[in-house]
């Protein structure tokens, strides 16, 4: 089996997992991992920080972007072709549905300060213990985070977490 086999392989079944859970007890999974984020030093540090408005099948981020936003600069991605694109989040009234995946982005400039982004939290299919992470298989991600100082936080779900995942030379380990 070729590694994008093992990956495909693993992508159908971490969604399996994630069939077995309503988006209630998701949203209720998310509150306690985002409390864990905010307690760690390098959270708190932060000045700013890129997150990710979530779809339904990922650690729900909605509510944790808008009370952080009061207090952060928080940078979410947008999809423009096969990158991604940083604006700044100024408040719900200032989002609009993205033309690629329908998942609400901000309007406006871009956010091109890159190297001011002190913390990027990062979705991810599955990641394992060695902080490999593997995404949804278009290396958006990947590409942004090669070029990033940032310090990278892998977020998930505790049953996407494996000792052992497929990874290759362009997947970009998280820090935590």
């Amino acid at each position: 089996m070729t590694i994008n086999q093992e990956k495909q392989s693993l992508r159908k079944r971490v969604k399996q997992l994630k069939q077995g859970y309503s988006l209630p007890k998701k949203k209720n999974l998310s509150n306690r991992i985002l409390q864990q984020i905010e307690e760690t030093e390098i959270f708190q540090q932060a000045k700013t920080v890129m997150v990710y408005w979530s779809m339904d099948d990922e650690v729900f981020t909605h509510d944790f972007v808008q009370k952080w936003a009061k207090h952060k600069t928080i940078i979410l991605p947008v999809v423009n072709g096969d990158q991604l694109e940083l604006k700044v989040f100024s408040g719900l009234q200032n989002l609009i549905s993205g033309d690629r995946f329908g998942i609400p982005e901000p309007k406006g400039e871009l956010f091109t300060a890159a190297n001011d982004i002190d913390l990027i939290i990062v979705p991810g299919v599955a990641f394992d213990n060695d902080g490999n992470r593997m995404g949804r298989g278009k290396a958006y991600y990947d590409k942004l985070l090669r070029a990033s100082k940032a310090y990278k936080m892998g977020i998930c779900f505790p049953f996407q977490i494996f000792d052992t995942i497929p990874y290759d030379e362009l997947d970009v380990r998280m820090d935590l």
